[in-house]
């Protein structure tokens, strides 16, 4: 399973969701209406200063899936450049086993070489999970 976030501005809101129709994808998801920040785009913070909003939606899928949709926001995009449109993909993490969930006590702490640095917890757990075609920015 993939997640895919696709933000952009609410200009294209219908736009995203006709695109996403059309090819009958996505069709289940989580929206989040309106939501804030900064992104290469520029400000989106809804007040008088910069007015524009952003929304959200969040849909987990298959990663055939995922790469449709993929191709359809990045449509959308082309059709309109300027309006901050974005889609991410993070796959599903695996479960964390019981063992791994507890700190070890200091004394159970592996030690490092003088000068190394310790790895962080989870650190190798994390590589692949960006998913080659669907993550980063739809540009």
């Amino acid at each position: 399973m993939i997640r895919l976030e696709i933000i952009a501005n609410h200009s294209v809101e219908e736009n995203i969701l006709e695109a996403l129709g059309k090819e009958g994808v996505g069709k289940h998801y989580t929206k989040y209406p309106v939501i804030f920040g900064v992104g290469s785009s520029g400000p989106r913070m809804g007040d008088p200063i910069w007015p524009e909003e952003n929304f959200a939606l969040v849909i987990w899928c298959e990663e055939e899936e995922a790469l449709k949709i993929k191709r359809v926001v990045e449509g959308v995009k082309e059709r309109f450049p300027d309006e901050g449109v974005k889609v991410f993909g993070l796959p599903e993490a695996a479960p964390v086993a019981e063992s791994a969930q507890a700190e070890p006590a200091a004394e159970e702490k592996p030690a490092t070489a003088a000068g190394e640095k310790p790895a962080a917890a989870g650190e190798d757990d994390l590589a692949g999970y960006f998913v080659a075609g669907v993550e980063g920015e739809s540009e």
